[in-house]
């Protein structure tokens, strides 16, 4: 049986601290794989260091973990795909089971949910709000999610190949997760062991920045992959606010006869008339969602499914 190719992509900015560690590590973890390290504009020695470490190093000039990311799934070919960061909080040692539990599936995604090692690695605030996203997108999308988050996850090529991976920065991990829950591929988790960074490296996540971005690419992604959802709450809530100001003017006008707040009146009708466009928009978008996917599932169905073979029978045969 011929042996899956596999690859691993580490996007680096400014990790000449960790980098040496983490490819050493992915290294004696897998040794057959492809090591690539993206340095995304790094001003340190990362790319030095990492190729030094016998990492294969590209570049992306473009800033952000999503813009490497993207440029990565588009460049290299592989049957299996392995995302981690290069700040050495991920425990390479548990690489080989993520890999045999693809191949084993087969799965397309494989999710290395986060285990502390060592106290204080999870910032609480990130703790809280990971579990918060995990609630929100696991219940608008109908799917559990224990850690979508991380940064540690295996994917198949047909995975890859069929994700059009459209974030810039941190927020392309809940791309990754709602494109696997909209595609309904087949996915699992693995529990990841995860650490705290080396002394010397420095964490490029801000907290409530990168919190609000990956709260509005859920929204977003609300508005295009659930639209009748999106669109039929707001009209709700403005059917809502129309009738509750047009209400009394009806009441009064079967009384009296007469419509003296007309501005009102016109005010509740035009925002009652928006809802029934709120709800039309969402419909027309429901059909134009259900082309979409069929498109993107003709596109993912053109790759063949993981090899359901295990590395280690693999080097044996």
């Amino acid at each position: 049986m011929s042996r899956p190719t596999i690859a691993a992509i580490v996007p680096c900015h400014n990790e000449e601290a960790a980098i040496a560690t983490v490819v050493a590590d992915l290294r004696a973890a897998v040794p057959e794989m492809d090591i690539y390290v993206y340095d995304n504009a790094s001003t340190d020695a990362t790319a030095k260091v990492a190729r030094a470490a016998g990492a294969i190093v590209r570049h992306e000039y473009m800033k952000g973990k999503g813009n490497v990311v993207r440029r990565a799934f588009a460049d290299i070919d592989a049957d299996i795909y392995v995302l981690i960061d290069g700040d050495d909080t991920y425990a390479t040692a548990d690489l080989p089971t993520m890999i045999d539990t693809l191949l084993e599936g087969p799965y397309d995604h494989v999710l290395g949910v986060r285990r502390q090692q060592q106290e204080g690695a999870y910032r609480p605030g990130h703790e809280l709000g990971n579990k918060g996203f995990n609630w929100l997108v696991g219940g608008v999308f109908k799917s559990d999610v224990n850690d979508m988050l991380s940064g540690y996850r295996v994917f198949s090529r047909r995975f890859v190949k069929s994700f059009p991976a459209l974030s810039r920065e941190f927020e392309i991990e809940t791309e990754l997760t709602v494109h696997a829950m909209s595609l309904r591929v087949p996915q699992t988790e693995v529990p990841v062991g995860f650490k705290d960074r080396p002394a010397g490296s420095e964490s490029k996540l801000r907290t409530y920045h990168d919190g609000f971005r990956i709260l509005s690419l859920i929204v977003e992604l609300i508005r295009h992959e659930r639209p009748m959802m999106f669109y039929g709450i707001a009209g709700a809530i403005l059917a809502l606010i129309g009738v509750i100001l047009g209400t009394p003017i009806v009441v009064e006008f079967f009384e009296t006869a007469l419509v003296p707040r007309l501005p009102t009146a016109i005010l509740a009708l035009g925002i009652v008339i928006v809802a029934f466009l709120a709800w039309m928009i969402g419909l027309i978008l429901d059909g134009v969602l259900k082309a979409r996917r069929e498109a993107g599932r003709l596109n993912y169905l053109q790759y063949p499914a993981p090899p359901t073979v295990l590395r280690s029978d693999a080097r044996d045969a």
